[in-house]
């Protein structure tokens, strides 16, 4: 089979295109015949060798964590899907056309391929982050970097439960936020006070690590109402730095529910082929993504 794989940690050109031996399932796994393939900060930051800590990297190493497909095999255990059937989920170098699952759901009615694969990171740092922040009903909530997956995600699931959002993005993607319930302004000077236009800001949260973890925790008072999931010098300000997973299988549940309802929609800004996986990983290094992007198999 095809996989993408790099032997050395560096930028997006020591990502190849390999071929390689299909994985093979263990207990409580499912292996996949990837049709999409999420790509996510996590995978370059891997790439990079940055988050080595959270995710250990023997070399040579596949890329990719988040995949949609049809269920290829399934390992002892599993009781919940068989072969056939049209899953999307977490698991281990999922830009390949075979992945091994860890975690899974059934794919919503309606739903693509490309669309499902951009769901379960991203879906389950939203949960996360909201919850560690602490925001309630009724409460202002800010996100930084905002129209990215995860800002998409965070939008939309804090509409749900009744938190009004101020979102910031570049000017293209104003309307955007807006279309997703958030009061949107731009990034750039005068930023803060733009913000306080708009409303008392209780929560925060940076989603786009452009080094704004001062101004944040001065618009909410306390550093202890910030979230970082992408600065990685966060903790040497006081703002915690969200890095490590909950419970995947409950995320996937809730974003089911969700896409299902048709309250929960993340767009496919790009596609890209597995030979396209560095030009996917350059394209999400910088930046200002509207939704999310996909490697299609």
């Amino acid at each position: 089979m095809k996989k993408v794989s790099f032997a050395e940690f560096g930028g997006p050109e020591v990502l190849h295109l390999i071929d390689t031996e299909k994985p093979r399932t263990g207990p409580g796994r499912i292996r996949v015949a990837v049709r999409a393939a999420g790509v996510n900060p996590v995978d370059w930051r891997v790439r990079e060798g940055q988050v080595l800590s959270a995710h250990p990297t023997q070399l040579p190493a596949g890329v990719g964590i988040d995949a949609a497909g049809v269920v290829d095999e399934v390992g002892e255990g599993v009781d919940d899907v068989k072969v056939g059937d049209h899953v999307f989920g977490e698991g281990a170098s999922t830009y390949a056309e075979f992945a091994v699952l860890s975690a899974w759901a059934r794919m919503p009615e309606g739903l693509t391929f490309a669309e499902a694969a951009g769901y379960p990171s991203v879906v389950e740092t939203a949960l996360r982050v909201i919850r560690e922040v602490g925001v309630r009903t009724g409460q202002t909530l800010l996100v930084s970097g905002a129209s990215g997956g995860v800002g998409s995600a965070v939008l939309q699931i804090a509409r749900v439960r009744g938190i009004k959002v101020i979102g910031t993005a570049g000017a293209a993607n104003q309307d955007y936020l807006r279309s997703l319930g958030a009061l949107a302004t731009t990034y750039g000077d005068g930023w803060v006070e733009r913000v306080r236009q708009l409303g008392r800001v209780d929560a925060a949260l940076d989603l786009a690590g452009s080094g704004v973890i001062r101004e944040l925790v001065e618009l909410t008072g306390d550093a202890q109402r910030v979230i970082s999931i992408a600065d990685l010098g966060a903790p040497d300000l006081g703002v915690r730095f969200s890095g490590v997973a909950g419970s995947v299988p409950d995320a996937l549940a809730e974003a089911a529910d969700l896409i299902s309802r048709g309250e929960l929609h993340i767009p496919v800004e790009k596609s890209y082929t597995l030979a396209e996986a560095a030009a996917a990983h350059a394209d999400s290094q910088a930046g200002h993504t509207r939704g999310r992007r996909v490697i299609v198999v």
